[in-house]
């Protein structure tokens, strides 16, 4: 099996750190091929900032392809990072490309992905929507629920991808 992964990057972020933990990328890269066997994922980000260099590198030797939204030079710094009509594009220009890959894997909460996510689990492209929090997860998904969702902040999940400040 060979699914894909994209993860919205910001919703990943801003939704682990307001309840107090964070993802370690190396791990969470690991989880998504063992759990899901992802063997590409997309880590989507907005617009490039020269102080988060670390960051991205990070991203990347984690093993996420990374990225960013593509922003006018006028309005870079004055946009959130809104990725949502980005990963929804690449996700369905791989299909209409006839890319080879089995299914998606969606990390976000994002009730915005809710029609993408309800067209590919009606063309058997849609392997799971992981959450980051049960809180944060839009109830547009709760007719997903509990096939097609899952939450990272799960006990068990959480061990396995939270970031731990004395790893070494």
């Amino acid at each position: 099996m060979v699914n894909q992964a994209f993860i919205d990057g910001q919703n990943l972020h801003m939704n682990t750190k307001s309840f107090g933990w964070g993802v370690d990328l190396a791990r969470f890269r690991v989880y998504l091929r063992e759990k899901y066997q992802v063997e590409t994922a997309y880590y989507f980000l907005g617009a490039v900032d020269d102080d988060q260099q670390k960051l991205y590198e990070n991203i990347q030797k984690a093993g996420f392809i990374l990225t960013f939204r593509e922003h006018s030079q006028s309005m870079i710094g004055k946009k959130k990072g809104n990725v949502d009509t980005d990963i929804v594009f690449h996700i369905m220009e791989k299909i209409a490309e006839k890319e080879k890959f089995d299914k998606v894997v969606l990390v976000s909460g994002d009730g915005d992905y809710y029609k993408m996510v309800r067209y590919l689990v009606g063309k058997d492209k849609f392997k799971k929507l992981l959450a980051p929090n049960r809180k944060s997860m839009s109830s547009l998904y709760r007719a997903f629920t509990p096939i097609y969702t899952a939450f990272l902040d799960e006990p068990g999940v959480k061990a396995k991808i939270a970031y731990k400040k004395n790893r070494k």
